[in-house]
């Protein structure tokens, strides 16, 4: 997953409307809210203020808005751009200044997607755009006496972090993270070491 450090624009003309874009980096619908007002009374002479956004990593939820437009011609375009580029904690807003021509269903989603597109490539090209690395957190619960085994184990997955070892009474438990593609084969080497062990899982 990627994120965005700072804000960004994109602004093009398409048959007379003039389409601005803007990304922000926002992961609360507190955050996602207070840039829209601001945008709205910044540009009050716009024709519309679509949306679409991308929370949390791994991702929790994602929404769009036409704001105006015929139904899944703004919000939904820019929404698959930013899912296709595996951006979270964003928001991007797309401003229009009609022009006078219509543009049509099929103008319209070529529009909106151009623009946040284009807000994407600017982003990139000024290296605004940081990778996520997502990790899964794991706990082995062993008996005392076998306390190495989970550490000799996760000693052959060398992406993962081991985050510290508890001793209560008679049991150890080791807690560790992981990224999740290799989630399956840490469960199955473990399970083939310990015997049929198995992995708490947050």
């Amino acid at each position: 997953m990627q994120r965005l450090s700072t804000s960004c624009a994109f602004r093009f003309r398409e048959k007379a409307s003039v389409f601005l874009t803007e990304l922000h980096p926002a992961d609360s619908q507190e955050a996602r809210a207070a840039l829209l007002g601001r945008l709205r009374k910044r540009d009050f002479d716009a024709t519309h203020h679509c949306s679409a956004w991308r929370e949390g990593a791994p991702l929790r939820a994602e929404g769009s808005d036409d704001d105006g437009e015929p139904s899944g011609t703004a919000g939904t375009p820019m929404l698959k751009v930013l899912s296709g580029e595996d951006l979270t904690d964003v928001l991007a807003v797309c401003i229009r200044w009609f022009g006078g021509t219509k543009l049509g269903t099929g103008g319209l989603v070529r529009a909106y997607t151009e623009g946040t597109q284009g807000a994407i490539a600017e982003a990139r090209a000024q290296g605004l755009l940081e990778v996520i690395r997502i990790l899964r957190t794991g706990h082995i619960p062993v008996d005392a006496t076998q306390a190495h085994l989970p550490c000799t184990v996760l000693g052959a997955f060398p992406e993962a972090e081991i985050l510290g070892q508890d001793f209560e009474g008679s049991l150890s438990t080791l807690h560790f993270r992981i990224p999740p593609e290799r989630a399956s084969a840490l469960e199955h080497a473990w399970r083939e070491r310990s015997r049929g062990g198995s992995i708490a899982w947050e």
